[in-house]
């Protein structure tokens, strides 16, 4: 892949801020770093993705803190991540020699981990010559708490350069670094010729004893580990239709965003990177909502990925247990709640965009539409040939009731604004899905439940969308009921399998949502008539377009949309939430799982036989009347 040409007049950011895009993600399963195109590690948070940062330089280029590797002088640079894995290789060409870097965090199985000492996390860093001469240098700026905390690098010479950031923080490197007088700063150079390989092993400890790993050919032969490693989890993946590539990138990306030890999926790595620059909306996506797991769990299944699935789904029965019967919308990755939204006002924030927030308020919010996301992901996992045990099926059941009493509430939907209440269609719709699988179990699994009751309820919810959600002079669906306004969220609804994509009243809200918040193959999630959006378009709402236009029939213009769509990742394969129409950049928290998502399910909705394309594959094969 080669990054797109940016055109004037798009969100290209203040010089000292690499456009969001310039961006790759490391990763162990338990959290993630962002690397620049330059060799700058900018965005690092340990222990958890959640943590605290040690370098956030892409939040505020003086005060983040960063760790740099790269050539003195100018470069030419390509990079990519070695085929199915999550190890970066940065290729730098000087006018005397070329060099590669390679990023990652090593991961070993749980075999070798019963056999091995290994760090609790380890960034490693390898630079091997290629041709001539290149010198490298390397600036280490770690700052600890987003930057408030205090800190002193101290040199303790065999052990590395050690300093205190929650827990111990280690630099060895092959490269000598002196620090600075003021202790803040560690920086170093050296020449390296063709052949020749140097390493730098950055650890972490937040208890007990720190395991030192050593540098030379054990450190090769970590790279060597994980590389095996990840071949063998993304050579799992059974999809082989069109877009492979994409569709495998994508699949690591989910699982680089996933949190091993509870099976938590978060949003993003990230906190508030922008949706304009210079806008305020800027929000922490280092969480897990529960209104994705639908549709990540359909795609990790329809991918062969069925122990993660599994996982998630059970992640996400624990975490609603713990609020039982009513759900919250956003749980940290050991199901609990997070922290409470705050201002980070010393930071600058990415391209002077502010405040930088840690948190996310959108915890207190009612947003209804989560009961039909845990519910389905509860029925993907039974039509897969799971199994849900009396305890679960009584949480179940009170999830169920909780619809029955509370969907005809306002809430505050699935976009999370901080404004009134409405009625709006996509929860309506969820609840619909949260009591049509619940009597799909009830068919199939002889569940106890009130029958009577949330088959009446269920039909009480259908006939109020059909009845007040369409709008015939939109003649489409509204995004609220009674309302008159578009919102891409009612593309979800043949995906759902309320209704067939190719029904008249899903083909002309498909129409009218691609004339009014469409851009080209782009969808703006909603509009205000007359206003210029100050947001970009929505990378999973081009998806939902795309796949109900594969649904509808029309293959070609679906397919058209996707390759439009997949030109818009950077040059690693890589998406953020949104998508600047005037240029493709590349905005909000980055990577965004739910745009991977969106891309593998649109991929397998453009993949699918005619026959099985206006057929969710997580749908209960039993009709609605069925059940009356």
């Amino acid at each position: 892949m080669t990054p797109h040409t940016r055109a004037a007049g798009g969100s290209c950011p203040p010089a000292a801020y690499p456009p969001i895009s310039d961006y790759s993600l490391i990763g162990n399963c338990r959290s993630a770093a962002l690397i620049g195109r330059d060799g700058a590690i900018d965005w690092l948070c340990w222990p958890r993705f959640d943590s605290n940062a040690i370098f956030a330089a892409i939040l505020d280029q003086g005060r983040g803190g960063t760790f740099r590797i790269r050539p003195a002088g100018d470069a030419e640079i390509q990079r990519r991540y070695l085929p199915g894995t999550a190890i970066v290789e940065t290729t730098y060409r000087t006018s005397g020699g070329a060099c590669v870097v390679r990023d990652l965090m090593p991961v070993v199985d749980e075999r070798d981990k019963r056999t091995m000492l290994v760090p609790e996390h380890e960034i490693l860093r390898e630079i091997e010559g290629l041709a001539g001469e290149v010198v490298i240098e390397v600036e280490y700026a770690p700052r600890p708490g987003f930057g408030l905390d205090s800190l002193r690098l101290v040199d303790r010479h065999g052990f590395g350069i050690w300093c205190e950031a929650g827990g111990a923080l280690y630099l060895q490197s092959d490269i000598p670094l002196t620090i600075s007088r003021d202790g803040q700063t560690a920086s170093g150079s050296a020449p390296v010729q063709a052949g020749q390989r140097r390493y730098l092993s950055l650890g972490f400890s937040s208890d007990g004893p720190a395991v030192i790993p050593p540098l030379g050919d054990a450190a090769r032969e970590r790279i060597e580990r994980a590389g095996a490693w990840w071949s063998a989890w993304a050579g799992r993946c059974q999809y082989d239709g069109p877009y492979r590539e994409a569709v495998v990138r994508s699949a690591i990306t989910l699982k680089l965003l996933t949190f091993a030890p509870s099976g938590a999926i978060i949003a993003a790595p990230t906190t508030s990177l922008p949706e304009q620059p210079g806008g305020d909306k800027n929000w922490d996506y280092r969480f897990c909502w529960l209104r994705d797991a639908s549709f990540t769990v359909r795609a990790l299944y329809d991918l062969g990925y069925t122990e993660e699935a599994e996982a998630f789904v059970s992640w996400t029965l624990h975490s609603t247990r713990l609020s039982w019967p009513n759900l919250r919308v956003l749980y940290d990755v050991y199901g609990r709640q997070p922290r409470g939204e705050r201002e980070l006002q010393h930071l600058e924030g990415f391209a002077q965009s502010q405040p930088v927030r840690v948190g996310n308020g959108a915890q207190g919010q009612l947003q209804l539409d989560v009961y039909g996301e845990v519910i389905d992901a509860a029925w993907q996992l039974v039509a897969r040939g799971g199994k849900i045990d009396r305890q679960t099926a009584t949480l179940l059941r009170g999830l169920g009731e909780t619809v029955c009493r509370r969907w005809r509430e306002p809430d505050s939907g699935i976009w999370e604004p901080r404004g009134p209440l409405q009625h709006h269609t996509h929860s309506k719709l969820l609840c619909w899905v949260a009591l049509d699988r619940l009597l799909a179990l009830q068919h199939t699994q002889g569940f106890e439940l009130p029958v009577a009751r949330f088959v009446a309820e269920r039909s009480a919810i259908r006939a109020a969308i059909e009845q007040q959600a369409f709008n015939p002079r939109l003649d489409a669906y509204a995004g609220a009921l009674g309302g008159d306004q578009l919102d891409a969220s009612v593309l979800t609804i043949p995906l759902y399998g309320f209704v067939d994509a190719s029904s008249l009243r899903m083909r002309s809200t498909w129409a009218a949502v691609d004339r009014q918040l469409g851009n080209g193959a782009f969808v703006y999630r909603y509009r205000t008539p007359g206003e210029v959006p100050d947001e970009g378009t929505f990378a999973i709402c081009a998806f939902w377009a795309i796949q109900c236009q594969a649904k509808s029939g029309d293959q070609a213009g679906a397919t058209a949309r996707f390759d439009r769509l997949l030109a818009c990742a950077n040059d690693v394969g890589l998406l953020a939430e949104e998508i600047d129409p005037r240029d493709g950049a590349a905005l909000g928290n980055f990577p965004q799982g739910f745009s991977h998502i969106g891309l593998i399910n649109a991929a397998l909705a453009l993949s699918a036989p005619p026959a099985q394309r206006d057929v969710p594959t997580h749908m209960p094969n039993i009709m609605e009347a069925g059940l009356t």
